[in-house]
């Protein structure tokens, strides 16, 4: 039998989702201490798993009252690492897939820097069409170090690709993205169900592991009327002239 590698904080992060899936906007959810008892875990492990939900925007907490489920976000936050399938599924949309290509090949030079890869090595590449109530909405093209090869048994219609890796021992837990805009050519056009020259919204982005190390590096063109990032940032004031005091020039 192949050893669990899945953290109890993540165990119990699933376990969240499911439930909060199947409840209305603002119901109460288990305090701390009563998932300390129903997983049999620390205070920390438990408060671990709702932090990732609270900074997901999933749920929020009331001081005092405990924590809730937040209603869902229409838009997906680009500083949060969500799946297509997740992302979807928040949108009340069900999300399919329609399987590209699933092969081991050679790797490219950049793909094996970006993920940290020596010498002549295969990667694994896995093409699709992502869909919302089968409604095309990504092309994506990911590749993968060839230690997780067994991706290429997943049910790439229905199943998650982050839920695959998992499965693996893999568990995508931070990256950054890269984010341009584009315009489909006659193939990408034809797969999407658009116009030729409709605008895309390019994002390149970098998985790692719970290990700190690459996993996953993906090119995801969205439609650009049919998926939108949020962005939350900070101004950088470094360069703005300062207010002058009042007694300047006095």
């Amino acid at each position: 039998m192949r050893p669990d590698f899945t953290p109890r904080y993540y165990q119990i992060e699933q376990a969240l989702r499911g439930r909060i899936a199947k409840l209305r906007p603002h119901d109460l959810l288990p305090s701390e201490s009563e998932l300390c008892a129903e997983f049999n875990v620390s205070r920390m492990t438990a408060r671990a798993a709702v932090q990732k939900l609270v900074t997901e925007g999933l749920v929020y907490r009331v001081s005092g009252r405990g924590t809730f489920v937040a209603e869902p976000p229409t838009h997906r936050r680009a500083e949060n690492l969500v799946s297509f399938s997740e992302h979807t599924r928040r949108q009340g949309y069900e999300p399919t897939s329609r399987l590209l290509h699933a092969t081991l090949r050679p790797a490219m030079e950049e793909e094996a820097n970006r993920l940290l890869l020596r010498g002549p090595v295969d990667v694994v590449e896995i093409s699709r069409v992502r869909l919302a109530d089968n409604v095309p909405t990504a092309l994506e093209r990911a590749v993968f170090p060839p230690e997780l090869s067994g991706l290429l048994k997943t049910d790439f219609v229905a199943g998650s690709m982050h839920e695959a890796l998992a499965d693996l021992g893999k568990l995508p837990t931070r990256g950054h993205s890269s984010i341009r805009a584009g315009v489909a050519d006659a193939y990408e056009a034809d797969l999407l169900a658009v116009a030729p020259g409709t605008a895309l919204l390019i994002e390149v982005r970098l998985i790692l592991d719970q290990h700190d190390q690459p996993c996953e590096l993906t090119e995801s063109r969205y439609v650009g009327d049919r998926y939108i990032l949020d962005v939350a940032f900070e101004v950088d004031a470094s360069g703005a002239r300062k207010p002058e005091s009042p007694d300047a020039g006095r």
